[in-house]
Formats: structure tokens, C-alpha cells, sequence
């Protein structure tokens, strides 16, 4: 049994055709077909049902889908363990919420001093992260705090404070809870802050709208669309440029820490621990700043 075979077993699982997965290593579709049998008789049972949509898993695919998460996850691991210290290379896949104020200064410092390592961002919602870390699909994510998973371990990278946000009328905080409520998928941690926020104000939103960036959201609010609930670090230039106002909500609802989480039984390679040092860097620096 070759790695390679398990990618690709895992790749057919997730995507569901061997078109798609031939396409995505540049293969013919016979190839991957071949090597997916070949696993199959080494093995002595069928993987997958194939049927006219596609395949998916049998049972003991599933079984073997769950031991090649592991297997590849370790060989990942196996690979980075043993890089120079000093001098870290290869992969480093991060996630974040699409609003970490500060992620731009650290990812850049980051990279001009470890030029051999090939970062990659994902965004997405606070749950779906998590999720992703959980599962081995990111070594880390940046994310809003909260009940921590016992399978990781957090870093704490600075404190927030949400606000309402509303375009300039002079709205009171009452005549704001029946505007329509602009946010992000469910998962995301500051959307479930306003919605508990509603619920404690014995409110049903008139209207959610769910949007994909927080720039459409931003622009959105500003044009009278509705409402939504964003850090003040990521709206002060509008908030000066009088685009939008800015309304304070009580500290249970507002006040938020930004975490970056890992898998706890995870290699603490040199990639992701210089990445930490970077974030613990930067931590600093802004403690010397604002306290200047």
C-alpha cells in the first residue's frame, strides 16, 4: 500500500467522481481508477459503491477513510519533524475569520523571514475552523474564543470589542432591533454574540441576510441595507469618514478575544512553532505601542 494511493482514495471520497480527482493530479481517469481497485484488492473489499452520480463510501471505506486521515496526517508530520529548526520549510496551511484586524503584520513578517515556506489562508467561519483543525485539514486557525475543543489548544492573539453597526440616521438602539441583520454563515462567532444579544432582548430579527465578505456587509450597512456586528478595529476608518455610526452593547455581548487554535496531539513543527513566535512577537509590539 503506497501514500499515494491513500491521497488518492481519500481524494475520490471527498470530491465523489475520479474525473474530478484525475483532474486534480493531472492523471487520466483509468490511472486513478486502477490504483483504486488496486487498494481494494489488497485490502479484499469494495471501497466504493459506484453508481451513475458518482461513488461513495461503503462501510469499510468509511473505516479506512478515518485510518488514512490519520496515516497521511503523521506522515505530514513525520516530514516536518524533521526540518531544520532554524531554517523552516514546506507547507503551513492556516485558517481565519475574515476579520483579523492584525493578520495582514503577522503573515508578513512571517513570510520575509521564512521565505522557504509555502503558507497558504483559508477563510471561513468561526465553527467551520475549528472543524477543519479538528480534522487535520489546517495545521491552525485563527478564531473567536469559545468553549475550547479538548483535542486543542489555543493562543491567545488580542482582544476585541464588537459594535452595532448602522448606516447614519439617527436610529436609536430600539429602532435598530427591527432592521434587517447582515452576517456571515452560522458558525461564525460573532454573529451567535448579536443573536444571543436579540434573544435576551426577547427579539426575532425582521430579516437575516447572509453575506460571503465582510467587505459586501460593510458596504451594505453603509447604503441602509440593515444592521450587522463587527469589530471596531475593522470599521474605525468608516466610522471617521462618518459612512457608518458605531452603537456599544454590554460588555457580555461586545467584549470577544481573537485565539489562534491547534491540534493539542499535534508535532509542534518548525513551521507552525515560528508561527506562534511570530504572533507572540507582534503581541508585544503593540503592547510597547499603545502603552507609548
Amino acid at each position: 500500500m503506497e501514500f499515494k494511493d491513500l491521497e488518492i482514495f481519500q481524494m475520490v471520497a471527498e470530491k465523489g467522481t475520479v474525473s474530478e480527482v484525475a483532474k486534480e493530479f493531472n492523471y487520466v481517469q483509468s490511472n486513478i481508477t486502477s490504483r483504486i481497485q488496486k487498494l481494494e484488492s489488497e485490502l479484499n473489499t469494495p471501497l466504493f459503491n459506484r453508481h451513475r452520480r458518482g461513488m461513495t463510501l461503503t462501510p469499510e471505506g468509511k473505516k479506512l477513510l478515518s485510518y488514512s486521515k490519520k496515516i497521511l496526517s503523521l506522515t505530514m508530520e513525520m516530514k516536518k519533524a524533521v526540518q531544520n529548526k532554524n531554517e523552516p520549510s514546506g507547507k503551513l496551511e492556516i485558517g481565519t475569520v475574515e476579520t483579523v484586524y492584525h493578520l495582514p503584520k503577522i503573515l508578513s513578517t512571517y513570510i520575509k523571514k521564512y521565505k522557504n515556506v509555502d503558507l497558504s489562508l483559508f477563510t471561513g467561519v468561526t465553527e467551520t475552523l475549528v472543524e477543519e483543525v479538528l480534522n487535520h485539514k489546517l495545521d491552525g486557525a485563527f478564531v473567536t474564543a469559545s468553549d475550547l475543543h479538548p483535542d486543542l489548544v489555543s493562543h491567545e492573539v488580542f482582544n476585541e470589542e464588537l459594535v452595532l453597526i448602522s448606516d447614519m440616521r439617527n436610529n436609536t438602539l430600539d429602532e435598530l432591533k427591527d432592521e434587517p441583520f447582515l452576517c456571515f454563515s452560522e458558525g461564525c462567532g460573532y454573529r451567535a454574540r448579536l443573536e444571543t444579544w436579540y434573544k435576551d432582548q426577547n427579539v426575532v430579527p425582521r430579516k437575516v441576510l447572509e453575506f460571503g465578505t465582510l467587505e459586501t456587509i460593510l458596504r451594505s450597512v453603509s447604503m441602509g441595507l440593515g444592521v450587522s456586528f463587527v469589530p471596531r478595529s475593522s470599521v474605525i476608518h468608516m466610522e471617521k469618514s462618518e459612512l457608518i455610526k458605531c452603537h456599544t452593547l454590554p460588555d457580555k455581548y461586545s467584549k470577544v478575544k481573537t485565539v489562534f487554535i491547534r491540534r493539542a496531539d499535534s508535532f509542534l513543527t518548525s513551521t507552525i512553532e515560528k508561527f506562534i513566535e511570530t504572533i507572540e512577537s507582534s503581541k508585544e509590539i503593540d503592547f510597547i505601542y499603545n502603552e507609548a
